[in-house]
């Protein structure tokens, strides 16, 4: 696909500014294919400008145009698509020349699908795939190869689901959805009863299920595990990254985002609205308020009732600096000892 850029303007409801020198004659001018850095961009490519840090790049870019907002019209070199929120417009145009492969292309002759499943129109079925009895796959549903759909599982319109990912039986998709390839959804949350004897834990059967909301995006590689008794619930328009742990009956708000490497333990509930940065840790049975922002390796480990930014992960140091912190930590409690001491020797202590 290639467009003019009067063309882009118009799907990014961007203003075109073009330097004197060029017209619509001009070679990328009416040929733009694809997006690259300002650093990398070459000819019949778009490049945008929405962090300061990459403001020197702008005036050496080779890009044919760059998004840009108006506080950097002047330093522009090339044609300008001007917009108040450039990595919005990047986003639009992204999906405009996305690329990527389609999951799968009709229903592949070595997928095994039971003979009660309700099959929509449009549906796609990779290689291998394999689907259980009872499942319904709305209008447009597209399941990647090697994916195996469990007992009962309900997946919503246009939803589509990449290479290898394993839903479990009774889960619920909604549509619109999006789903990385090596993700489990429904396996077993992680219930045992202490007992005493030789095998010290009992199993618990996990009665409960999933259910996905709509709009949602999970990444690569990410478990949800299935209730207990109640079900495991990711709301709509959630996104969740690759490699993130969701234990059992845990329910993540509307439109809250998590980063790669969190976990959030069994029976906690998360607001709408929510940001969760890389590798936090959420305690289970407890509540977060709505409009929470959770740093990186932040440990949450009681209610959060207010919203705000949250943090708790110490920063890297040099490891001499950290060595003294360190050591001046494992002396707080003898220093507060003293401390008390010395505040009984005060008049009026």
């Amino acid at each position: 696909m290639t467009y003019t850029l009067a063309e882009i303007a118009i799907k990014l409801n961007a203003k075109l500014i073009v330097p004197a020198e060029l017209d619509e004659s001009t070679e990328g001018f009416t040929s733009i294919s694809g997006l690259a850095t300002l650093a990398n961009a070459a000819a019949g490519q778009i490049a945008f400008l929405a962090n300061s840090k990459y403001q020197q790049q702008l005036g050496s870019t080779k890009a044919s145009a760059v998004i840009v907002s108006q506080d950097s019209v002047e330093a522009c070199p090339v044609s300008a698509l001007v917009m108040d929120n450039p990595y919005m417009g990047y986003a639009i145009l992204a999906n405009l020349l996305d690329s990527t492969p389609k999951v799968a292309c009709g229903i592949h002759q070595s997928a095994v699908i039971a003979d009660d499943v309700t099959i929509g129109e449009n549906v796609s079925v990779g290689a291998n795939a394999v689907i259980e009895s009872g499942v319904q796959l709305a209008d447009n549903v597209s399941i990647g190869a090697g994916c195996f759909i469990g007992h009962g599982v309900k997946i919503g319109e246009a939803t589509t689901l990449w290479a290898n990912i394993t839903i479990y039986h009774k889960v619920e998709i909604g549509h619109h959805c999006l789903i990385q390839a090596n993700t489990v959804i429904g396996s077993d949350g992680f219930g045992y009863a202490p007992v005493k004897g030789p095998y010290k834990w009992h199993k618990i059967p996990q009665l409960g299920s999933v259910i996905i909301g709509n709009h949602v995006e999970i990444g690569a590689s990410t478990t949800i595990d299935r209730g207990a008794l109640d079900n495991t619930e990711i709301r709509d328009g959630a996104i969740l990254d690759n490699q993130i742990q969701i234990a059992h009956n845990v329910i993540v708000g509307e439109n809250t985002a998590m980063a790669a490497c969190s976990v959030i333990a069994g029976s906690t509930v998360m607001g709408k609205n929510c940001t969760i940065a890389g590798l936090v840790g959420v305690n289970g049975h407890i509540n977060i308020a709505d409009n929470c922002i959770f740093t990186g390796m932040a440990m949450v480990t009681k209610d959060i009732t207010e919203a705000g930014v949250y943090s708790s992960g110490m920063p890297a140091a040099p490891n001499k600096e950290w060595n003294k912190t360190n050591a001046r930590v494992r002396r707080l409690d003898s220093l507060t000892k003293r401390v008390k001491e010395l505040e009984k020797l005060l008049p009026n202590s």
